[in-house]
Parts: structure tokens; sequence; C-alpha cells
């Protein structure tokens, strides 16, 4: 395993993945200044905002829930299902239906019964058969142009999504901490690039410590999401196991089970620690106080700490992160990372049932 082969990258990633990592500043910043340019009705008094959406898309809504967790006046949930919670009723709840190809077919049926409820609706999506959908409700439609996997448009469900609600009054600007997230973002990524060795590549170098073991994620507070971001990265972009855990629940339960089976674990596992500094106190030392307990009981633990100077800057930096260590765990095993055939055979399958 070479990760500083660059030749061999180029062959084995053969719808250019890489790009989209490489680009992931720039979308987020162009995401937030579309947003800006949308336009949505004068809608009053709005009590919850549900989020419907799978995939990247919802990762998207876990990551904006997260940010505006302590200033965001409503509720805000993440649907992933058909239907809708028996709440989900009348004009005080926004349903925001989130859906890359526009085709998923559990946000679709999220729409319409968000529309049989007579909630207001807002679409956001590359166009599809919720854009049709929308369309012809008379609800509006946030349309973006996006050529890659729903995954690698993470940037765009993000910014459009914190964009409505900056719309909506429901939390101030935030051009300000946007663009420190994408400065914080840049500011890392000359390490991190396919073009910096080994030998200075903290993504290159946890990617090589991954291969071949189960990966566990853990992360709190505004990171918790990015864990599960980390964690879906590692299935979609390098076709491996992992497992993602939330601070502080799993000191509740999850640190219980680290014993059995003895031949799997420790040796076959790792756990990773996402940090950030804007995550509670009691939760950084809960963090730091989880990983020495399995570090003690000899598993191979290693994490990441955020950068940046605000809870968004955070979360991206720690997301883009995962994104360049995912990638170079896909070509430690020699996959293309772009090609989810198990996923895709699925809903072939689906589809004929």
């Amino acid at each position: 395993m070479n990760l500083d082969d660059l030749a061999y990258f180029k062959e084995i990633d053969q719808q250019d993945m890489l790009s989209h990592i490489d680009g992931l500043p720039d979308q987020l910043l162009s995401a937030w200044q579309l947003a800006k340019k949308q336009k949505l009705p004068a809608w009053q008094d709005i009590r919850y905002i549900v989020i419907t959406g799978m995939g990247g898309s919802a990762i998207g809504a876990d990551l904006v829930s997260a940010a505006v967790m302590e200033t965001c006046p409503v509720p805000i949930i993440v649907h992933r299902d058909y239907g809708l919670p028996a709440f989900v009723k009348g004009p005080e709840t926004l349903v925001i239906c989130s859906s890359h190809s526009g085709n998923t077919e559990e946000t679709l049926d999220a729409f319409e019964t968000a529309l049989i409820n007579g909630c207001h609706i807002l679409a956001i999506t590359t166009g599809g058969k919720l854009s049709e959908k929308a369309k012809e409700a008379g609800s509006p439609v946030w349309q973006f142009e996006h050529n890659g996997q729903p995954r690698s448009a993470v940037g765009f469900s993000f910014g459009l999504l914190l964009g409505a609600l900056s719309k909506l009054g429901l939390i101030s600007d935030a051009s300000d901490e946007i663009a420190g997230a994408v400065k914080a973002m840049k500011s890392q990524q000359s390490a991190l690039t396919v073009e910096s060795p080994v030998s200075k590549n903290p993504a290159k170098r946890l990617a090589g410590q991954l291969v071949g073991r189960w990966v566990t994620v853990f992360g709190a507070g505004v990171l918790a999401p990015v864990a599960r971001r980390w964690k879906g990265q590692v299935n979609e972009v390098a076709k491996a196991v992992a497992n993602f855990e939330f601070i502080p629940e799993a000191n509740h339960n999850t640190l219980a089970g680290m014993h059995y089976p003895p031949e799997v674990i420790p040796p076959h596992v790792i756990t990773l620690f996402l940090r950030a500094a804007s995550n509670h106190p009691r939760n950084r030392l809960r963090l730091e106080m989880t990983r020495k307990k399995y570090m003690l009981e000899g598993f191979n633990s290693d994490g990441y700490t955020a950068k940046g100077d605000s809870p968004i800057a955070h979360i991206w930096t720690t997301l883009h992160f995962g994104d360049y260590m995912t990638y170079y765990l896909a070509m430690g095993y020699g996959v293309d990372p772009t090609p989810v055939d198990a996923l895709e055979n699925f809903k072939v399958k689906l589809n004929k049932k």
C-alpha cells in the first residue's frame, strides 16, 4: 500500500471523487451564496421544522440541526423514513424535503403526507419528481446543480438548509461563520491533499491505521453528526465496515461492551474520537476519559481535533478531514470511491417488489 502513488490513485478513482473533496470548501461557500439569492413566502408563526431526507441529504440536515441547536428557537427534527410523525400538521409546521436526485422514494412519500396535512413545504433538490411535484403544489423549490454522488453534495444540503433558516429569521446571518469555516478548511487542506506525502499528511496516516480494522467513531455536541458522516463515508467511499457513537450516551451503554468476543476485539477494532473546543466541557472530559479507557483495554485509538473559531468551522474542518481520510482508505483497499453498487442493486431489487 503506497498512499503517495498518485498514478495509482488516478487508476482507481475512475470518476474523480477527489475533485469533489478538493472542492468542498468552495461548494459550501457557493451554497450559502445561492441560498441568499433564494426567496421564500412570508410564512408566519412556524413552530416546528421537519427536514425529510436520506443519506447525504439527511446528513446535511443533521449538521445544520447541530450547528443551530443553541440559537434556533424552534425544534428541528430530521426524518429519515416514509410518511411523517403524527404532530406534523397545519401551517405552523414547515416540512423541508431534501433530495439530491429528487427521486428518493421516502422523501417523495413524506412530501405527499405534508401536502395532505396542510403543512408549508420547501423542496431542496437538483430536480426530479420532487421538483415537479413541489411546483405543481405551488411550493417553493430551491434547485441547485451538482453532478456527482449525493454524499459529495453535502455543502449544498448544509448551506441551503442553513440559508433557509436565516431567510425565515430563525437564526442570524451566518455569512461570517461560513467565511471562517471556509478559511479554516483551506488552511488545513494543503496538508491533506494527495500531493502532501504520508510523512506530512495526517489524513493518509490515519487511513493507514484503519486498513483491516473495524472503525468506531465517537463524537459529541456539534461533532456527533460528523461522527455519523465519518461512518457513512467509511461505508460508501471505502466500502468498509464502521459504526458511530455519541457522547455522552455511549458512557451509559457502549462503554460496557469492550470484552467479547475476545478474538475480534480489540486487535481488529480502532476507535476514533472527534474533539472540538466548542463542545460542552463535560463532554470534552468524557471524550478523553472514554478514549483512555479504550486504550487501557488494548484498543487501537486515534482522533482529530477540529480547527477554526466557531461551531460551524469545527463541523466543517472535521468533516473535510474525514472525507480525505476515507478517500485514502479507499485507495488502501484498492476500491473506486465513487460507485455504491450494493446500494444501487438493492434499489433495483426493491423496485421490483
